[in-house]
């Protein structure tokens, strides 16, 4: 019997028609079911707080006055899942399986249909872009959609560090607004997939970040030239969940910046400089709490809450380069205001470490660099302080700044030590011994990922060891020497990425013409390819049998000096198997199996390309246990094997990327093991 709400029965003789009648449209919903996702309860507090732009003209244009403009997503031809985040849905208060057997799902959760309650809008602010102000930038392809007030019900460890009671959705890919420029406000699948999986696999690695609930795909199409090559071809229209407290940025305050002396763009809301003070109210009183509440005097609270940014800038990069992993385009408009790992593009995780390495292929002056990126975020922190200036008085700013070098450092050991499994006391020189590591991983171009995993399993020296301290050294040397790179690999690594003629031309001008040499290029550059010269001229004159030598002494002799200092660990230990259980039991917990290596990502998407969403699935699942063993999901299905879902997807006579139609050829490596041959071509910008 179906049921029509807590007083109705069936009556004798009254037809089934007439009671449907008389119920209304809201007992109807009941009754039939709504979908979860139009009874989440939005409070949009950003648009009630903050300027809005009074004006709904289409088009790109400044928006002056104003730090939202309303927009309308433009909807998705049949629009279908790719895959969800259970676990990131479920900060909404939503069942994951539900959401992904909801017929409106992917419909709501692309744009194509405004939930009730939804409000979408797009966010203005400008950008330093690779050291240069850019002017207005704002959101091209996002659209915030709303807040979500936390369900009373939900576990409230989800809201530890979100103390607001919302959470911000945004969709990213959902067409035009006023920020999109010359583009066309659209994503697709290789983008979407790769930001989806990386803001969930930080998530799990314990790396402050925004989160992802979904990943849409559909049948609208858009020309994107893959490798800028002059070969354009159609591409699937898809759009991300996205989900923060807020993603607000660094960027966000400098709408408000005088024209920049280098590039004489200026922020579009120049002078208006109540609202950056309504901005800050915003900030502080909703996110930050405690600082509101604890500091009545004006300034003092707007320095406390730069601090506060400056301790979670800091920590975040710490985390950042202690998982080896790199942005790629750490411009003013991709620092979060809380701390959190922000827009997904060029990054990757290092393979072999190299502390120039550079993962955004557009990046050809290294700004972005592995080893640069805890100078940038500096750089980027006294920029916000010069935006949010005469709020945030220059002097106090400065001051603190000085603190931000000593905080990321020691940010930094304290990771650095749970990765060694020195946990029992801390040693002055545990700094040089954390440095002649990447020094030695360096040298021997070692995989960063798998050779801090490797660590665990070099035991401490004990009292009355069975085997002799050079037999054990072998052991761990051979463990790590599994790690290290091949001759090939180091020729590889080493060939300069500049055309020889080109490099013999810039270094003649150097000497010649200095002032025109700045102009196109730099020494820091130059000094770059001179030194992969000389490794590349050493490795030439040096057989496979001597490196393999070289390899293992210099590991021999780091992990003597290891075992020594663990040794130290057991000083005055009663119970010495504890310590050991302990030590492994914490590196194991800190120095992951898996993370989301650019061929992994990869693997998921030339399948998805091909119509199968399997490995994007088998993927998700694999990162969200990034520490543990997961037999059946470490080595990739073949891409191409889900034949029946790829032929699906596929339009009658589609071309299918190159890459996609010699993948299935490919030999599958575990996806804890060192990266595959070809791994090395692939290219992001």
């Amino acid at each position: 019997m179906a049921y029509l709400g807590p007083s109705r029965i069936f009556l004798p003789g009254v037809s089934v028609f007439r009671l449907l009648s008389s119920v209304g449209m809201d007992d109807m919903g009941l009754a039939l079911g709504r979908s979860s996702l139009e009874r989440l309860n939005f409070d949009n507090l950003a648009l009630k707080k903050l300027p809005l732009d009074a004006s709904e003209e289409l088009g790109a244009r400044q928006v002056k006055g104003a730090c939202f403009s309303r927009v309308t997503p433009q909807p998705l031809t049949k629009p279908r899942f790719v895959a969800v985040s259970h676990e990131a849905l479920a900060l909404l208060g939503l069942d994951g399986e539900e959401v992904t057997n909801d017929p409106l799902g992917p419909v709501y959760l692309s744009g194509s249909k405004v939930m009730p309650g939804s409000e979408p809008a797009a966010h203005c602010y400008c950008g330093h872009q690779f050291g240069q102000f850019a002017g207005q930038l704002g959101d091209g392809a996002a659209c915030y959609l709303g807040e979500v007030k936390v369900p009373p019900s939900d576990d409230p460890e989800l809201l530890r560090e979100n103390l607001s009671g919302r959470w911000e959705i945004q969709v990213k890919g959902a067409g035009l607004t006023p920020f999109s420029r010359q583009a066309d406000g659209r994503k697709v699948l290789r983008s979407s997939i790769r930001e989806f999986l990386c803001s969930e696999a930080m998530f799990f690695l314990g790396v402050p970040t925004t989160r992802a609930g979904s990943v849409v795909t559909s049948d609208s199409r858009v020309v994107r030239d893959v490798y800028y090559s002059g070969n354009p071809r159609n591409e699937r229209c898809s759009v991300v969940l996205r989900i923060a407290p807020t993603f607000l940025r660094f960027g966000s305050f400098e709408i408000f910046k005088q024209a920049d002396e280098f590039t004489g763009r200026q922020g579009p809301s120049y002078g208006r400089d109540e609202i950056r003070g309504q901005m800050m109210d915003y900030v502080i009183e909703v996110f930050y709490p405690e600082i509101q509440q604890n500091y009545p005097d004006r300034v003092e609270r707007n320095v406390a809450f730069f601090r506060e940014v400056m301790v979670r800038t800091a920590r975040l990069v710490a985390q950042w380069q202690c998982v080896g992993f790199c942005h790629g385009v750490l411009n003013t408009d991709n620092m979060s205001i809380l701390g959190l790992t922000l827009d997904y593009g060029p990054y990757g995780f290092m393979d072999r470490f190299d502390p120039d390495f550079v993962c955004n292929a557009s990046d050809n002056s290294a700004r972005y660099s592995y080893q640069a990126q805890p100078a940038i975020c500096r750089w980027n922190l006294v920029k916000l302080a010069e935006a949010l200036a005469p709020e945030l008085p220059p002097e106090r700013a400065e001051a603190v700044m000085d603190e931000y070098m000593d905080l990321f450092n020691g940010f930094y050991l304290e990771n650095m030590r749970k990765k060694l499994g020195l946990l029992k006391m801390e040693d002055p020189e545990d700094e040089i011994l954390i440095t002649e590591l990447l020094q030695t991983m360096h040298n021997t171009g070692a995989d960063f990922t798998n050779s801090f995993r490797s660590l665990s399993q070099i035991s401490c020296p004990t009292e009355g060891e069975s085997e002799g301290e050079e037999d054990l050294a072998k052991k761990a040397t051979d463990l790590l020497l599994e790690q290290c790179a091949s001759f090939e690999e180091l020729k590889a690594a080493n060939k300069p990425t500049m055309d020889p003629r080109e490099l013999a031309m810039l270094l003649s001008m150097a000497q010649s013409n200095p002032a025109l040499f700045q102009m196109i290029s730099d020494r820091v550059t130059i000094a770059r390819q001179l030194d992969r010269l000389s490794k590349l001229k050493d490795l030439m004159e040096t057989s496979q049998e001597e490196l393999k030598t070289k390899q293992a002494e210099e590991w021999t002799s780091w992990i003597t000096r290891y075992r020594k200092r663990l040794a130290r660990e057991l000083e005055g230990q009663s119970d010495v198997q504890a310590v050991q259980e302990e030590r492994v039991r914490v590196m194991d917990s800190t120095n992951p199996r898996v993370v989301l290596r650019n061929y992994i990502a990869q693997n998921a998407i030339e399948a998805a390309e091909g119509g199968d969403f399997s490995e994007v699935q088998r993927v998700l699942k694999l990162l969200e246990k990034p520490f543990s063993s997961q037999p059946g999901l470490e080595l990739p299905a073949r891409v191409g094997g889900g034949a029946a879902a790829a032929q699906a997807e596929r339009d009658e006579g589609e071309e299918q990327q190159q890459e996609a139609s010699t993948s299935a050829s490919r030999n599958p490596v575990p996806y804890d093991s060192k990266p595959p041959a070809w791994a090395r071509e692939i290219c992001v910008t």
